[in-house]
């Protein structure tokens, strides 16, 4: 059975056949000071190699932080920003050994380049496919919604797959609590999104530095209208139109991380975390892996370095309270076993074959401690067939879709898909773990509407309290060709396909 999953997002991308109708070293403290510099390539450093990016990742605070920036300009590099408190440069060079030569500086614990492409414009790839509504389809669901729904709302199977829609009638969640969607950009100009946007917590971090310049977090023509979608999930507003979000009381932000060509650099990344952390954001999505290693091994000097850079920002926004939520892949993988092989990597140039120890290789941010992992279910409730798994590693399990081959629902929806809003004030169905992870942080958002001064580790505890223990069940053929598609390890309360089970929307609103 084959699965083709998006390269960089965590939507799904659907075979012909089965076309849809429809962590590490520094913890930081305080405020992460980001100070722009404008920095010039030592004179003495080779200049004359491909333009690349690089996070450089020091051992100590500011004064180590100022003291590796004169060594940074002396090997030919220029600093981006900075984040001081998380002790993370990023920097671009043209010096072919500007890693070699940063790391043997006194006060640098690692560096590496962040892509294996230069900094030039690229060829847009495919990351996600959208199934756009019709018009029969919206007039259709219009006729069947009750009063108390959106339009389009019993299409929305996935809602009371986790009694999202039983949750809304006690509460929709505070204005007090924002989710950011990290992802290709968010149209906050959608007429489902537009009541709930929080403009002041949005940015564009694609460069690594944010830029607030209004509209920057938007998709351009073109682009993927992925993070449109996964917003819609999370906080569509009850209002009359359209969809209906998990947490439709709450406000939901855009920072946008992938570049015009869909990759989502571990400079553009880190900003995100760190935006999210600095401007009161309570928990962060993150339906993508981080470009070009679709795993990151530690003992990979340039590898370890994107590692120990993203694990810092994402454990500076977790010391800031922030939770932050992300999606399994679409790899059919599971990421507890001995060995992987990765085909994908580096996936911004010629990828190779190998074979790597999950290990000691990450997916990030989704394998990082802390982040909460998400695996898809399907209509009927079973793991979807495409959606990564692994005892121990996967968290919790959410509504991801799945073709109607495998899960089909129940009437009135039509499509196994996740429908939701798209640029334009559109709306489509997708389908991959990028869908289930948004599911997890709309319910995140209600657990902290509900206790507003819970830590980060407290509202974790009561996502996974709150969870639908879901037991691995019959042996998972979920094609029904006799073949085992994938093993489920563990019992009840906790297993490889479920985590501690299906997210409870009721239960964290009322708990």
């Amino acid at each position: 059975m084959a699965h083709l999953g998006s390269r960089r997002t965590r939507a799904l991308t659907l075979p012909v056949g089965l076309a849809l109708t429809a962590s590490l070293g520094f913890l930081p403290t305080g405020a992460a000071t980001a100070s722009p510099v404008d920095g010039r390539p030592a004179a003495a450093a080779s200049t004359d190699g491909p333009k690349l990016s690089y996070v450089v990742n020091t051992r100590g605070g500011h004064g180590t932080v100022k003291q590796v920036r004169k060594a940074v300009e002396r090997a030919g590099g220029t600093v981006v920003i900075a984040y001081d408190r998380i002790g993370v440069l990023v920097v671009h060079s043209q010096n072919p050994d500007f890693a070699q030569s940063i790391r043997r500086v006194r006060g640098v614990a690692s560096a590496g380049a962040t892509r294996t492409n230069p900094i030039v414009p690229q060829a847009t790839k495919d990351i996600g496919v959208e199934q756009p509504l019709t018009a029969q389809q919206e007039r259709s669901a219009a006729a069947r919604a009750t009063a108390d729904q959106d339009p389009m709302e019993p299409l929305q199977w996935d809602l009371s797959a986790i009694k999202a829609d039983k949750a809304h009638e006690k509460s929709l969640g505070s204005r007090k609590v924002t989710v950011a969607v990290i992802d290709t950009g968010v149209d906050d100009t959608h007429p489902d999104i537009a009541p709930n946007f929080d403009r002041g917590a949005s940015a564009n971090c694609v460069s690594g530095a944010p830029d607030t310049t209004d509209g920057s977090w938007r998709p351009k023509t073109g682009e993927s209208p992925h993070g449109t979608h996964v917003a819609g999930t999370v906080a569509a507003a009850k209002n009359g139109v359209g969809v209906t979000g998990v947490a439709p009381g709450v406000k939901v932000a855009g920072i946008k991380v992938a570049n015009p060509d869909g990759f989502f650099y571990t400079e553009s990344v880190v900003c995100g975390f760190v935006w999210a952390a600095d401007h009161g954001v309570d928990v962060t999505n993150n339906s993508y892996y981080t470009d070009p290693w679709m795993y990151n091994c530690k003992n990979d000097p340039d590898q370890g370095a994107l590692v120990e850079a993203v694990a810092r920002a994402t454990r500076y926004a977790e010391s800031r309270g922030t939770v932050n939520v992300a999606a399994a892949g679409n790899s059919a993988e599971d990421l507890a076993a001995d060995s992987i092989e990765d085909t994908g990597s580096p996936n911004d140039t010629t990828p190779v074959t190998r074979t790597i120890d999950p290990k000691q290789c990450l997916d990030i941010p989704t394998m990082l401690p802390g982040v909460v992992t998400v695996s898809a279910t399907g209509a009927k409730g079973l793991k979807a067939s495409y959606s990564n798994y692994g005892n121990g590693v996967i968290d919790v399990a959410a509504p991801g879709g799945d073709s109607t081959v495998y899960q089909t629902p129940e009437p009135p929806a039509t499509s196994g898909l996740i429908l939701s809003t798209l640029p334009g004030g559109a709306y489509g169905y997708m389908a991959g773990t990028s869908m289930a992870s948004p599911h997890v942080a709309g319910v995140v958002a209600l657990i902290k509407s509900k206790h507003p001064y819970a830590s980060a580790a407290a509202v974790k505890a009561l996502l996974t309290a709150e969870a639908d223990a879901t037991a691995c069940g019959a042996p998972y053929d979920i094609d029904g060709d006799g073949t085992v598609d994938a093993v489920c390890e563990g019992g009840k309360q906790r297993n490889g396909f479920y985590g501690a089970g299906v997210v409870d929307a009721l239960d964290a609103v009322r708990w």
